[in-house]
């Protein structure tokens, strides 16, 4: 009882601790979260930054040398920040010695080309298994456990049991956190970290070795319980229909407060697409829980891990930290062909609860329910930032404009990476935008649309007006006249192992805007694609009028007027059409 008690005092100090230390770093100017309405934004130096970034294949930093040719395709490609990996098995190449050489030349290379970092730490795991832990944790294989899967087969995964594996990523990790505070604390190259990568488990639905056994059979801790019993009528309804099934249990083994787990008769496959599935089977399947005790288990056992690490990494420099899923989906639909137990909407509670430290639960999100998977995602006001994925611009006007996204990554960028993609030009017009967007992000007056040829004419509320937008056709319009003469770069593969998850490489363009009322009558919209009609939402005159039509920019935060529209350009005052790539100011009025 009283080491119960001394450990509690230690985790309260540590949390205190934290706090005090994210108070002076806000003051001082340090990479931070803040809340703006339903969003939350990352204030870099006193102002919110858009993280128009891209993430480097996950050997291409690991040499100064390798990333020479690349820096000058990311800037000519619009990236003001990218994502690039630092491996354990580099820093620390035999234990309690470092090596932060590596480090410190991606900071020195990203300030010259006046880009920002945010580095993934692959430390434990990375996409699920352990390759990038140092030799001398992989060959001590007693003191640092990989998991066991059916018939006690071991494979390459470091085990949350025991502690041992914890404990020297921890001390790794807070070695970094501490070097990149002394190298960058002052100038905030580094904005952000990512920790692990993909955690959970891969070919079974749980650890099966004998401490997870135990433990499995033991009971639900009641930290667990507790917060979800005081978070109950706002968890992820997914976990929150699994435990009613079971009476809502506060106490009891994991089987018996959540569930049959898997059973022993099934053999887990590489992707549950065999045998052949039906439609239906293939678009609902993914959407399902399968032995949902296996994953809540699990989730539990990486989220204490985890917000181990991160609570180590904070301690000594206080910056945003998350951590990113692997998705479930249609081809991998139970848990162990996704990483089980990866913090994944369903069991966002679990992580919160186990790893409180942890600022951001991300998506890798390379599935066509883009919509759908950020809905998900920002469920209970987490924010939104997301770190891996492909390059559909579209993507990127909704993620910002929609749901208050931090940031949007494309996979392998230094692939497909191109000044003359549509990626870059989305980047631009997002830079662009920026002060506007952050000025709204979070409130009523900011939203996103999306369509594709042949859909049916969507509708918003935004103002005092209910805006109806037609699909027109996309075209190549770009927003300045500032073409870079670089080649084009091939498209990205997909990442080793998971099929149909897509690279950085050229993607069609939908028709997409983010949508702004800056006032009742006064709208910014940038993208493209749309016809867009206005209908009053207010009494009074029923016709709305185009008063003032701009095509502009924006520099320096201040709009610049390019082209003043009138006639023909917007249908005598009836149309107003929306081309691909451009930013219109509009201002409408009412009459009889």
């Amino acid at each position: 009882m009283k080491l119960r008690t001394l450990s509690c005092v230690a985790l309260a100090c540590c949390a205190n601790a934290i706090a005090v230390q994210a108070y002076a770093q806000t003051a001082s100017g340090v990479p931070h979260l803040e809340k703006q309405g339903t969003a939350t934004q990352l204030i870099v130096d006193g102002k919110p930054f858009f993280a128009l970034t891209g993430e480097l294949g996950n050997n291409t930093a690991t040499s100064l040398e390798n990333m020479q040719p690349i820096w000058s395709r990311l800037v000519a490609g619009n990236l003001n920040c990218v994502l690039a990996a630092v491996s354990w098995a580099q820093i620390e190449p035999e234990e309690g010695h470092f090596d932060f050489a590596l480090v410190d030349g991606l900071i020195q290379e990203a300030r010259r080309n006046n880009l920002k970092l945010v580095f993934l730490w692959f430390g434990s795991w990375k996409n699920g298994l352990s390759s990038y832990a140092p030799l001398w944790v992989k060959q001590d294989y007693k003191r640092f456990p990989r998991i066991r899967i059916k018939g006690g087969k071991s494979i390459e995964l470091l085990s949350t049991f025991p502690d041992a594996s914890r404990d020297a990523d921890a001390r790794a990790y807070r070695a970094l956190m501490r070097h990149i505070k002394e190298t960058d604390g002052q100038q905030h190259t580094v904005l952000m970290m990512q920790v692990e990568n993909e955690v959970g488990v891969l070919r079974d639905s749980r650890d099966r070795s004998e401490p997870a056994n135990k433990a499995f059979v033991g009971p639900v801790p009641k930290e667990l319980t507790d917060y979800l019993q005081k978070h109950k009528d706002t968890l992820a309804p997914e976990l929150r229909e699994v435990w009613g099934a079971n009476g809502f249990k506060t106490s009891g083994t994991w089987e018996e407060v959540f569930g049959q787990g898997k059973p022993d008769s099934v053999d887990m496959p590489i992707q549950t697409n065999s045998p052949p599935l039906s439609q239906e089977e293939y678009q609902t399947g993914w959407r399902k829980l399968h032995w949902p005790v296996d994953e809540i288990f699990m989730a539990w056992q990486y989220a204490r891990y985890v917000g181990k690490v991160v609570t180590e990494g904070k301690a000594e420099y206080n910056i945003p930290m998350y951590v990113n899923a692997w998705l479930q989906q249609p081809n991998m639909a139970w848990p162990g062909t996704y990483p089980s137990g990866g913090p994944l909407p369903q069991v966002h509670d679990v992580w919160r609860a186990g790893g409180p430290a942890i600022d951001i639960l991300s998506p890798d999100l390379y599935l066509e329910y883009f919509d759908e998977v950020c809905d998900r995602f920002t469920r209970n006001g987490n924010p939104l930032f997301i770190p891996e994925t492909g390059s559909n611009a579209a993507n990127v006007l909704t993620a910002f404009g929609k749901y208050g996204a931090i940031g949007y990554s494309p996979f392998a960028i230094e692939r497909g990476v191109s000044p003359d993609s549509d990626l870059a030009a989305v980047y631009r017009l997002v830079a662009q935008m920026a002060p506007m967007i952050a000025a709204h992000q979070g409130k009523d007056s900011i939203t996103a649309v999306q369509l594709n040829q042949g859909d049916a004419p969507k509708r918003v509320a935004l103002g005092n007006y209910t805006l109806e937008l037609s699909y027109t056709g996309r075209g190549r319009v770009p927003i300045a006249p500032e073409p870079v003469a670089k080649p084009q770069q091939a498209p990205a593969a997909p990442p080793a192992g998971q099929p149909g998850r897509g690279g950085a490489g050229q993607a069609p363009m939908e028709a997409a805007a983010i949508l702004i009322a800056a006032g009742p009558d006064e709208f910014y919209m940038g993208g493209g694609g749309f016809r867009i009609a206005f209908t009053a939402n207010t009494p009074g005159p029923a016709t709305v009028g185009l008063g003032i039509v701009q095509e502009g920019k924006f520099v320096d935060g201040k709009w610049v007027v390019v082209r003043q529209l009138g006639g023909d350009d917007i249908g005598q005052g009836e149309i107003l059409t929306l081309r691909p790539n451009t930013i219109l100011h509009v201002v409408v009025y009412r009459y009889e």
